[in-house]
């Protein structure tokens, strides 16, 4: 499903002594089935821009598009529903949204809404259960009982259940350790190529945006200042410090390492598989030249 953001421009409070707005003219376009990182500093514009993909806000000038259905500032009613079944989205802490009496009925809750017949929702909770590694029997369990990163899987379960075509993730790994952000990423990254979704990712986290994305959209005041491949993108530390972000750890300590070798590896290196991968062809080459 393609996305495009054609002279998008959003004010907060419009035409009051407290308008502030907050985009301003986006152009931005996402091909269908591909995987596009948002990243900016606080403030910058992102989460505003991300309400606009299910219609939650809309614009105060311009036009979204969301596969055939154009979403102005005049759009309402049918069309907006239509958005919301096909566009999915995971908001920093999902847990918080959890609500049901167990998890059955939690990741139930969205695909009934919709109209789904009880018995494919149910199934397809279960599905999701074993999908996200769950074990079988929370299904019965109010998911109140459950681990912080269980209630987390129920409430990403809860946003899978109804199928999307588009989903969002507004800071999904927001409170998770290390090793969970991880787990959770992959899952992502595995639907969204299993599914062949069109995942859109708000994120500070470079690190994710480097290791994910095909394409990345840099967000700065309200404008969307760059975009390109994470390569173009993620790699120039003089247009990134611009807008107040940094080169991806990976990137700085390649800089670092050629620095001190005093040679380039042959490309920049946005996942540390990569970087091992370099410097350990690297490490061959003098052993055989040696």
């Amino acid at each position: 499903m393609d996305i495009s953001f054609q002279r998008v421009s959003f004010a907060y409070a419009p035409n009051t002594p407290f308008e502030k707005k907050a985009l301003h003219n986006i152009e931005a376009e996402i091909p269908s089935g591909s995987y596009t990182a948002v990243i900016g500093h606080t403030g910058s514009g992102k989460s505003t821009l991300l309400l606009h993909l299910n219609g939650l806000l809309k614009p105060t000038d311009g036009t979204v598009r969301i596969g055939d259905t154009l979403i102005t500032s005049e759009t309402k009613g049918k069309a907006l529903r239509d958005v919301r079944r096909n566009v999915g989205i995971v908001f920093q802490f999902p847990e918080h949204q959890l609500f049901e009496e167990t998890v059955e009925k939690d990741i139930m809750f969205g695909p009934l809404n919709f109209g789904i017949p009880a018995e494919e929702a149910r199934a397809r909770a279960h599905e999701l259960i074993e999908m996200l590694g769950l074990p079988a029997d929370v299904a019965d369990k109010s998911p109140f009982e459950l681990s912080g990163g269980q209630m987390r899987r129920v409430a990403i379960a809860g946003v899978l259940a109804f199928k999307p075509s588009v989903l969002i993730l507004d800071e999904p790994t927001a409170g998770l350790d290390p090793q969970g952000r991880r787990e959770i990423m992959d899952l992502f990254d595995r639907f969204h190529r299993e599914e062949g979704l069109t995942t859109i990712l708000v994120t500070h986290s470079m690190e994710d945006a480097a290791r994910y994305a095909e394409h990345v959209i840099v967000m700065h005041e309200g404008h969307a200042v760059l975009s390109g491949s994470p390569e173009s993108v993620l790699t120039n530390a003089e247009e990134l410090a611009r807008y107040r972000l940094e080169l991806p750890r990976t990137v700085r300590f390649q800089r670092d390492f050629e620095r001190l070798v005093g040679r380039e590896l042959p490309y920049a290196a946005l996942t540390e598989e990569q970087l091992a991968e370099m410097i350990a062809e690297l490490a061959r080459e003098s052993g055989d030249n040696s």
